[in-house]
């Protein structure tokens, strides 16, 4: 796949293009290579994606049986897995993050999701997964719950870079950016190089959409009016206060001392809506200081036909206008956002279920085989 001249649109308007996929026949199979090649400078996982690849897979097959032999547990057979993409991939990404200076080339990997409520054993084991991955493109999916805010807090003030993810409110997001400027200052008093950690704030799009659209159809609301605008809405308006923040006497401050802005990055951007443009969530948040993760099918759109111009601050009142009209009409964005991140986590921690029970089933039947 040749470099990609909508991709490096998007990076001359400020936006960075990264990969929302991960598997070992990618890796082997040099795929990864030419979609890097197209304008990617960055790649996310979750445990989904990690169910899909595995599960779905024989080329984990052989680790499976050599390992299983070796009496691990099925989670520690997962992990030894997931790291060795993880690696892989990091060091496919490792000229891109130094030609970037540690903006882009980053590879994430995300804690066990049952600990999403556990503020202590989601610092251990990112810091735990941190040192066993030892790579310094690697950034630790925390989610945005309770008990994730002080986590990143402390991975941030220990070094750790995090892409902090399942943001759907702008509350919760206000959250998110005072741990990560907390844990700046943190490093800041301990006299530490500042410019060795990054983050990201994984903002979701379509989700939102997909349950206020639902909520609309169901109280038999002007659809052609009000459905499809409230992801975006809420993203623009996430944006202008990600401005607001980072632009601060506050951050200015840490800047001068090396600290990268922790840029908001657009995740569940593939369009679930056949009766809508398929690029849509691309097209309309595209602006400086952006990341947008993409699935296949969304990267391949966008390659063929999407549009790249300045976007993420246009018709911001508009966006504001939005906002205020569902809740005019009874629409709970707060309850939304709370049901969203509850439905995501349990969504992740299912999908991590799933694949440590495939894990034993084939470590079972890879050992009489």
């Amino acid at each position: 796949m040749s470099e990609s001249a909508n991709l490096r649109d998007l990076d001359k308007l400020g936006q960075s293009v990264w990969y929302d996929n991960i598997s070992r026949e990618l890796l082997v199979s040099g795929g990864l290579v030419e979609i890097l090649n197209s304008g990617v400078v960055g790649l996310t996982s979750n445990p989904s994606i990690f169910e899909k690849a595995i599960s779905t897979s024989s080329v984990y097959d052989s680790d499976i049986q050599r390992m299983g032999d070796e009496k691990f547990s099925d989670i520690e057979l997962f992990e030894k897995l997931a790291i060795a993409d993880i690696q892989n991939a990091a060091d496919l990404l490792k000229d891109i993050y130094k030609n970037t200076s540690g903006r882009n080339g980053y590879v994430s990997l995300e804690v066990n999701p049952h600990l999403a409520d556990d503020t202590d054993g989601t610092i251990a084991e990112a810091k735990r997964l941190h040192e066993e991955v030892d790579r310094p493109n690697l950034m630790i999916k925390v989610p945005a719950t309770k008990a994730g805010i002080p986590a990143i807090r402390e991975l941030i003030s220990s070094g750790v870079s995090v892409n902090v993810t399942l943001i759907f409110s702008r509350d919760m997001y206000s959250l998110v950016r005072e741990s990560y400027l907390s844990g700046l200052e943190d490093l800041y008093e301990k006299d530490m190089d500042l410019s060795k950690v990054s983050s990201v704030a994984s903002f979701f799009v379509s989700r939102v959409d997909t349950a206020v659209d639902k909520i609309i159809l169901e109280k038999g609301l002007d659809s052609e009016v009000l459905m499809g605008q409230a992801g975006i809405a809420n993203a623009k308006i996430a944006y202008k206060e990600f401005e607001k923040i980072f632009t601060s006497d506050r951050f200015l401050r840490l800047e001068k001392a090396g600290a990268n802005i922790q840029r908001p990055l657009w995740a569940s951007t593939s369009m679930k809506n056949p009766e809508m443009r398929d690029v849509l969530y691309v097209e309309n948040l595209i602006g400086p200081n952006t990341v947008n993760t993409m699935p296949d099918v969304t990267l391949d759109a966008f390659i063929d036909h999407g549009i790249a111009k300045n976007t993420i601050t246009a018709n911001l009142n508009d966006s504001y206008n939005h906002i205020d009209n569902l809740a005019a009409i009874g629409i709970d964005m707060a309850g939304i956002a709370d049901m969203l991140l509850a439905d995501g986590v349990k969504a992740f921690s299912d999908s991590f279920d799933l694949l440590i029970g495939n894990i034993s089933k084939k470590k079972a039947t890879l050992s009489v085989s």
